[in-house]
This record gives C-alpha cells, structure tokens and sequence, in this order.
C-alpha cells in the first residue's frame, strides 16, 4: 500500500483548546496565557473547561480547524480518539505531561509558549493510528499496544497509580527477571512468522510508550506502517543490559531485539495479558483466538513546525 505524505502549510482559522489542569506543565500556563498565544497566531480560539469524557466528547463534537491539546500522551490520546477520521480538523500538541511521546515522535517539545510560537511557520502532516481488534472488541492506539514483558511491565507499574521513572525502572527490572516466554505463531502481513521463546511482542506507532519506554527508536508515525519489535527469550540480554540499551536510545540493536515494518500483524490469543498505549488488557484464563493489528494510515492530520525542506503547498 503507498500512502500519500503530503506536506500541506496551514493557515490560521478558527481553533479550539483543550487544556489539563492536572498535566505536570499546567502551573507554567494557565488557558488564558495559551488562548492569548494562540490568538496572536492569527486564530480565532476558544476554550471550555473538560473536567470529564462527557465535556470532552461534547466540546470537540462541533470542532473544526485546528484543536490544540495542552497536556499529556493521556490528554492527546483521549482527544484523537474523539477525532480519529473526521475531515476538516488538525491536532496541534502542546506538550505538558511527564513522558509526552507523542510530542517526542513528532519533534514538538519545549515550554508551552515556545511550542506555540514554532506554529507561526507550521505544515500538516498525516498521523496513523494503530487499529487492534480482539476477543474483548476493537481498540485505537496512539503509541503501542502488544503482549508479553512490556505488558505485564505497564500492569506491574499501574499508571493509575501516578507516573513515576523511578518506579517505572523498578518495574521493568522485576519483570523481565520473571518472565515466561511464549511460542506464538505470529502471521506478519500475511505471512506466516512462528516464533518460539518470544519474552516481547510489541507493535509501535511511535518512538516510544508508557513512561517513555524508547522500544523503537526508528518509528515513524506519519509513514503508514508499524514497528514490530520482537524479543527472543532465548537470547535474552539480562535486565541490566535491555535498561541500558533504553537509557541509550538503542534497544532494537540487541541481538536478542528484532524490528520490522509492517501494515499487519496477527497474534495468537491465549489468554495473556495486553497493553493498549498505558491501559492493559486483563488475562483472560481459558479464552482462546487472535488480536489482529493493523495501521489506519493517515487517521489524524497533526501540526508540525515547518523545516527548510518542507515547501508543499496547499490547494
């Protein structure tokens, strides 16, 4: 499948915020600072406070043009899933959060008024989602989803418990320590693949997921495909080496680490537990059939600071 990645520039229109008041930046910027920003960009801007999925579902029901998102990967998850598909509106990040790697992947960080003002010279870029469908139903993914360690890592760690590297560190040690590998006949777009012994199954829309776990270094959320990461069990590298190999931004050179683009994945289920981005899927002892995964190319349309290269115009 080609997937045009057309580079549109952006003008300025009408623009709704959504803002966190519970994201890490949130103390920095208050929604009258980021309104004001917004507005010197040439927008017409709104903002209605989103206190629950509810607001958030009926404030975004109307939106058109662009919808800025102060706040973390949880706050831009929640509100892409409110715009996946929908023609006519542009995602732009202002990242607030702890791991922020949505943010990350697309190369949007700094302070929140910095990030607004790289938007004066800004282009349109396609965003993919990530598309799974289980025995429990069909979910979206921004970042990842996928079974074995990584998944009873973000169990172990509960991000419901607050974001925390520390424990995050803590969790993933004491994981991979345990872990019993699984033989999985995998079909990777539709060709067969059975690996025996995996520790990891990990499929990648971006960089990185969960407390900035950097498991695929060369994702790229905006080219219609994902990032298989495999982990063999068999040569496993030790705790100790696959930490250090995240600290290094380097993970999928582990000679126990495989990495593939792909459109599809297939995976056998066997009742073990699943992570969807930060939330996971409980086992389920017993149940048996397939979680198939597949890219939705160009689900969002996303704002990016313009580079030199970057000249398209729009119609």
């Amino acid at each position: 499948m080609t997937v045009e990645c057309a580079v549109l520039r952006v003008s300025a229109g009408q623009a709704t915020l959504i803002f966190n008041e519970q994201a890490g930046g949130s103390g920095v910027c208050q929604p009258a600072d980021l309104l004001a920003a917004i507005e010197a960009l040439g927008y017409t801007a709104r903002h209605e406070p989103t206190a629950n999925p509810e607001d958030l579902k009926r404030v975004l029901a109307d939106a058109h043009g662009t919808v800025f998102v102060a706040g973390g990967d949880g706050t831009v998850r929640a509100t892409a899933m409110e715009l996946a598909g929908r023609e006519g509106v542009i995602l732009g990040l202002i990242p607030m959060g702890t791991a922020n790697n949505i943010g990350r992947t697309l190369g949007v960080q700094g302070p929140p008024l910095d990030v607004l003002a790289g938007y004066a010279e800004a282009d349109v870029r396609p965003f993919d989602l990530g598309r799974m469908t289980g025995p429990w139903g069909e979910d979206l993914f921004l970042e990842a989803c996928g079974c074995g360690a990584f998944a009873n890592v973000l169990a172990e760690y509960n991000p419901d418990d607050g974001k925390s590297p520390v424990r995050a560190v803590q969790a993933l040690a004491s994981t991979l320590g345990t872990f019993a590998p699984m033989d999985l006949a995998l079909r990777v777009d539709d060709q067969p693949l059975p690996v025996q012994g995996l520790a990891v199954v990990e499929v990648m829309n971006t960089k990185a997921t969960g407390p900035r776990l950097r498991l695929a270094t060369h994702a790229d959320a905006t080219d219609g495909k994902l990032s298989l990461i495999r982990v063999n069990a068999d040569d496993r590298d030790g705790a100790l080496a696959y930490l250090s190999a995240l600290a290094r931004d380097d993970f999928e050179t582990l000679p126990s680490v495989q990495a593939d683009d792909v459109q599809r994945v297939q995976i056998p289920f066997i009742g073990q537990p699943f992570h969807v981005d930060g939330e996971v899927r409980t086992p389920e002892p017993g149940m048996a059939g397939t979680v198939t995964v597949e890219v939705w190319a160009g689900a969002l349309r996303v704002l990016v600071p313009r580079g030199p290269e970057r000249t398209v115009e729009a119609p």
